[in-house]
């Protein structure tokens, strides 16, 4: 009509993906009889729009939650000591994840060519460490405010960093959206049992998707003549067939998380090849000499490859665009720099300190973080008062001027 009005640019409610899986869930508890119907519009009201988690997440399933909306307040005098641990223990990790995305990760991305490869591949670590900060941080605030306020959710972030292949590291990481997509996705399509007509519509919705998204005809007729392939195979082998059909939901429901970050093909790149990491772990367990190993070095060069498999996934999610992704990669191939690493290591110490200090703090075994937790939940109010006091000066002086939204506010 000449308005110059654009779809695109529709403001689109705040938390809204959120809210739409947790009336999802909803539906389906109800459907399935695992809870019974509220018992008025204002509870359900309340379920949807909980605002600690609303924006962020955690994600939280109906039969998780609203047998607790019915509950008397409660809250123990320990609980009041979590509750505001997890709340410091998110403030924390939101500044230090500025700090290094202000002062080095956010440098790279934005300007790839400015930089050698040895920066590049920092940048990315970084930046796997920084989303985890972020996004962590974000849901233990949630975690904290709701605990206060006599509701309990679920951990969301289990140190997915200590994670020995893919398929453990998206058991810890965002596990409320893992386990959704488990509970209300993977398995109603057939889990790792067999292939469904639903998997195969879904596959074939996506893939119409990722070929609108990129507007390339060409990837129409590749997806098509690929489907031609495997059909054909899976005639012919028996083995094949059942290959394909027991990890089909397996990409799917990847795939649907990838484009559950946003319309862009970017992520569903991303989410396909997360899905394709585990897949090729799933094959790889049944060929592996290190499947029992107790060896500390055999665990390490696991949590390194599966850690350096996800940072570099995530070029795809961080990149605006493929172009900056086909740089990152050319300073990587053709610029590495190795011969710079002191002096890069010399001019971004400060950075690079931080993002070291990070990763070992992330890596120091559970049952010690559980003791400095429940040391501190123990302390009289005064002590906790002076620890409130002196964490916030701290971070008061790490704060950058350039604050960042949390990541996850975009999705």
């Amino acid at each position: 009509m000449g308005t110059h009005f654009s779809v695109d640019k529709l403001i689109l409610p705040v938390g809204v993906s959120f809210f739409t899986f947790q009336s999802i869930s909803y539906t389906v508890d109800v459907y399935r009889g695992n809870v019974q119907p509220v018992k008025s519009i204002f509870d359900y009201g309340f379920f949807v729009c909980f605002f600690p988690h609303l924006v962020a997440g955690p994600i939280v399933k109906a039969h998780d939650f609203l047998y607790q909306v019915y509950l008397p307040y409660d809250l123990k005098r320990k609980e009041f000591g979590l509750a505001l641990f997890w709340i410091l223990n998110g403030l924390m990790k939101k500044i230090w994840a500025d700090y290094i995305a202000v002062n080095f990760i956010d440098r790279i991305f934005d300007s790839p060519t400015y930089y050698s490869g040895v920066e590049s591949v920092l940048g990315i670590f970084g930046y796997s460490l920084q989303i985890y900060m972020d996004f962590s941080g974000y849901t233990d605030i949630a975690i904290g405010v709701a605990l206060l306020l006599g509701f309990r959710l679920k951990t969301n972030f289990n140190s997915p960093y200590k994670a020995q292949s893919v398929s453990d590291f998206w058991k810890r990481w965002h596990i409320s959206l893992s386990s959704w997509l488990q509970e209300y996705l993977y398995i109603p399509l057939g889990g790792n049992r067999q292939g469904t007509v639903g998997s195969y519509i879904a596959i074939s919705i996506l893939s119409i998707v990722l070929v609108m998204l990129t507007g390339k005809l060409w990837l129409l007729l590749a997806l098509f003549g690929l489907a031609i392939v495997f059909a054909l195979i899976s005639y012919f082998s028996s083995k094949f067939r059942h290959s394909i059909n027991t990890n089909i939901n397996l990409m799917v429901t990847m795939l649907l998380g990838g484009l559950w970050h946003g319309s862009s093909w970017l992520f569903i790149i991303w989410g396909g090849l997360n899905g394709l990491g585990l897949v090729v772990h799933k094959l790889w367990l049944k060929v592996s000499p290190f499947k029992n190993s107790k060896s500390f070095v055999v665990k390490a060069v696991m949590v390194l490859i599966t850690l350096t498999f996800i940072s570099f996934t995530r070029i795809f999610f961080r990149s605006d665009s493929l172009d900056t992704v086909s740089l990152i990669f050319d300073r990587i191939s053709n610029h590495f720099g190795l011969e710079l690493f002191f002096d890069i290591i010399k001019g971004y110490s400060g950075v690079l300190s931080l993002v070291l200090i990070g990763y070992l703090i992330h890596w120091i075994p559970s049952k010690y973080k559980e003791k400095y937790r429940e040391l501190f939940a123990g302390l009289p109010v005064y002590a906790m008062a002076i620890a409130v006091v002196g964490v916030i000066f701290v971070m008061y002086q790490m704060m950058s001027d350039e604050m960042q939204p949390f990541i996850y506010f975009q999705f």
